[in-house]
Formats: structure tokens, C-alpha cells, sequence
């Protein structure tokens, strides 16, 4: 099983780290690391993760550290992270037009 990043989520993820890093350079770093080391556990165990109750699919699932958001999707072989966002944020619709541009593929 490979773990892949979209755009979306390689960006989400250096959003989230320049905006600690204003005020803690280092426990940015470090967040953002456990962010990563957080979506590697679904390398081991893809559906270890809960259903994204917004999309109401079962290859969609994500899972939590603290307030974030990890959302990824099973593939054969694959796991997208799709975005990465705080928890008490509005769900991004975009990621709809994400997993349609995935399923073109």
C-alpha cells in the first residue's frame, strides 16, 4: 500500500505550518510531522480511519489528531491524502471536484 499527497494536501499542510510558525517556528515543524506520521497509520490499516460522514462513501475516510481533519480515499494499492484541515472548519467542497479529477484518472 503507497500513501500519496494531492496538491490540495501538500498545500493544506504548508498552510497549516506557516501559520503556527509566525509564533513557533519549531512546534510547527513538528506539528506538521505528526500530521504526516498520523496518515502513515493508514498505510497498515487503510480502513482504520472513519467514513467522512459530509461525502457518505465508504472508500473516503479520515482521521483525527486533536482539532485536524486527515481525509483520504482508498484505492487499489493507494491511499490520496485529500486534505488536511482543522476540525471546527466548514468541510472544503472543493474536495468533490478533487475526487471526481481522481476518478478521471
Amino acid at each position: 500500500m503507497k500513501l500519496r499527497w494531492t496538491r490540495r494536501a501538500r498545500r493544506d499542510l504548508s498552510e497549516i505550518g506557516r501559520f503556527i510558525a509566525r509564533d513557533k517556528p519549531e512546534a510547527a515543524r513538528r506539528w506538521v510531522g505528526r500530521l504526516q506520521r498520523k496518515a502513515q497509520e493508514a498505510i497498515t490499516a487503510p480502513k482504520i480511519g472513519r467514513r467522512v460522514l459530509e461525502l457518505e462513501r465508504d472508500d473516503v475516510r479520515e482521521l483525527l489528531l486533536r482539532s485536524y481533519r486527515i481525509v483520504y480515499r482508498l484505492r487499489e494499492g493507494e491511499i490520496r491524502v485529500l486534505t488536511v484541515f482543522e476540525g471546527h472548519r466548514q468541510f472544503p467542497a472543493d474536495v468533490l471536484e478533487d475526487l471526481q479529477t481522481l476518478e478521471d484518472e
